[in-house]
């Protein structure tokens, strides 16, 4: 399969989408942020310095899926129609769920990878003071639906 981001000299470009049919897509990625028993307890009650963990890392996720393009230079900007953050808080961390949702003619599996990064980057941040060793960890498209590629799903092992 040829890469479709280069052009006939091998330089970048950005696909040109505009003979794409509109269509629903969906992503979905994950991460996790590996933490101590005695950090996850201080989100989990509330007593981080820094205010409401997921509440900030939520809202952060989401602004950043509507940016995405500005980030990674090949994407498209995407009319996002939904996108959903959860995480569940687990023996040895916080694991984060993103989802985005669009109608067009490219996909959102990068505007899913950048919520659930950046998620993480935020719960970093505002346990730093308090744990510096943390990890962001496994951050990874878990499954992408709509589109000519189709319907793909994670096999975990």
């Amino acid at each position: 399969m040829a890469f479709t981001h280069f052009n006939e000299q091998g330089r970048a470009r950005m696909v040109d989408v505009s003979q794409k049919p509109k269509t629903q897509r969906t992503a979905t990625a994950a991460g996790k942020v590996l933490m101590r028993p005695d950090t996850l307890e201080l989100v989990r009650t509330g007593g981080v310095r820094k205010g409401d963990v997921l509440a900030v890392a939520q809202v952060a996720s989401i602004m950043a899926a509507k940016r995405t393009w500005e980030l990674v230079p090949m994407c498209h900007p995407v009319q996002l129609t939904g996108v959903d953050v959860s995480f569940s808080l687990e023996e040895d961390g916080i694991a984060i769920t993103a989802t985005c949702r669009c109608c067009g003619e490219t996909g959102v599996e990068m505007e899913a990878l950048t919520a659930a990064s950046v998620a993480g980057l935020t719960i970093y941040d505002m346990c730093k003071a308090h744990q510096r060793d943390m990890v962001i960890d496994r951050v990874r498209l878990m499954e992408k639906d709509g589109g000519k590629s189709g319907h793909f799903v994670r096999e975990e092992c």
